[in-house]
């Protein structure tokens, strides 16, 4: 999937933790979940959200495919089902944990803002003093 040296070890790690928070067949999501999450990605709430962050609509064409995949897999054994969801959601957290970040855009900030906060006046430190 990914051409990333540590692509397979990432997927490795994800796949572990996935097994640990979903133990059985009956804790992965199922196909009417994964329908849900994909409609509420439609919703205003999420649509207002992300143009706030990124400028721009949600993108559900992903949830769209979860849900196509778990269709896909309905005549599998409820083991089956987890791990091959297993592996699809730990190649997609290894896609996202080798990939680029808000963290690549934003610059972290070294020192504080000039002027803010606004420092106090010695009559204001005078009456916290007196309180």
């Amino acid at each position: 999937m990914s051409d990333h040296p540590d692509f397979e070890k990432t997927v490795q790690q994800e796949q572990a933790y996935l097994r640990l928070v979903h133990p059985t067949p009956e804790e992965t999501p199922t196909c009417f979940n994964l329908f849900d999450t994909y409609l509420s990605c439609n919703a205003a709430r999420s649509q207002i959200k992300s143009y706030y962050r990124h400028g721009e609509g949600t993108q559900c064409g992903t949830k769209l495919e979860d849900w196509k995949f778990c269709l896909g897999l309905k005549s599998l054994e409820p083991d089956q089902y987890r791990e091959a969801w297993i592996r699809r959601r730990a190649e997609w957290w290894a896609q996202r944990r080798l990939g680029k970040s808000s963290e690549d855009v934003w610059e972290m900030r070294t020192e504080p803002v000039p002027g803010f906060p606004k420092p106090l006046s010695d009559r204001e430190n005078l009456e916290l003093k007196v309180v």
